[in-house]
């Protein structure tokens, strides 16, 4: 599919933003007075200019409103619901420890669970994609949540946390890459499924469906190079997880180190979403040739 830079400023920006939010509602991270003001104007800018980025890629932003109406069958209606739910509930709980030093703890365990729940709703938008095999696997939510928990615990600077964390969104993107390269062929998806056409033999195109670039060519019919493809994973790999654990190993206390180990997950992390998109093989590219 197309790696729109709005989506994936989207979704990196909004997974540490509400993984901080989740971290300070926990109290893994517990600032007072000026100090929470600051961290929880973090975590509220990264999660809303997340959320503000995808709305770019929606034909009509100016209905984006109407995005909370379909709770009850949509995940971005869900993501939506949740994400005002996250930043309501986290409110008082930042009040409390910037005005009165003192935390509202009540508050603040009830906006990490709903912090972490859009985490999960935003990835169930693309694992419930039965069309699109490759996300439509367990290793899509276990990638975007440990992202968002990795970014928080690198900003915050639990060291301990982000190392462990660092091993295992190391391990769920070399399993989301290496399983889903056969989601696809397991789907059974072929040009004959596509078509109905199985029963009468072997389908080839004759003619392209369309004599131009249409909407589904530009969104959901992508191609990269498989060599391309590799040295992205090297590069998202590397600079998302591996960079950041040996910078964390030689110096961990010290803070331009930290924030050079945060600079590398992002730059990763955004290699690792373009692959996600760019990668995701959805089958109406079957109708156009794509086999």
């Amino acid at each position: 599919m197309h790696p729109a830079p709005s989506l994936i400023a989207f979704t990196v920006l909004s997974g540490i933003g509400f993984g901080l939010l989740a971290f300070l509602g926990l109290g893994l991270v517990t600032p007072t007075g000026w100090a929470a003001l600051f961290w929880f104007g973090l975590g509220y800018g990264l999660a809303l200019a997340g959320l503000a980025a995808s709305s770019f890629h929606l034909g009509h932003p100016e209905r984006a409103l109407k995005a909370f109406s379909q709770w009850r069958t949509s995940w971005l209606s869900r993501e939506a619901v949740l994400s005002v739910a996250t930043l309501l509930f986290m409110a008082p709980h930042a009040a409390a420890l910037t005005f009165l030093d003192t935390p509202a703890e009540g508050f603040g365990l009830l906006g990490a669970f709903f912090g972490l729940l859009t985490i999960l709703a935003t990835a169930m938008i693309y694992a419930q994609l039965k069309t699109v095999p490759r996300w439509h696997h367990w290793s899509t939510p276990a990638v975007f949540l440990l992202a968002g928990l990795t970014g928080a615990a690198l900003i915050t600077g639990i060291v301990a946390l982000a190392q462990l964390l660092l091993a295992w969104l190391a391990l769920a993107l070399v399993a989301h890459w290496v399983l889903g390269d056969l989601r696809f062929h397991a789907a059974g998806s072929t040009t004959e499924t596509a078509t109905g056409l199985g029963a009468q033999g072997a389908v080839r195109l004759l003619e392209p469906p369309h004599s131009g670039r249409n909407y589904l060519m530009r969104e959901m019919v992508h191609v990269v190079a498989r060599r391309h493809a590799l040295k992205l994973r090297v590069i998202a790999i590397l600079c998302a997880t591996i960079a950041p654990a040996l910078l964390l190993l030689v110096q961990p206390m010290l803070t331009p180190v930290i924030l050079a180990a945060l600079a590398l997950h992002v730059i990763g992390m955004i290699a690792a979403r373009w692959l996600f998109f760019a990668e995701a093989e959805h089958v109406v590219g079957l109708y156009y040739g794509r086999d």
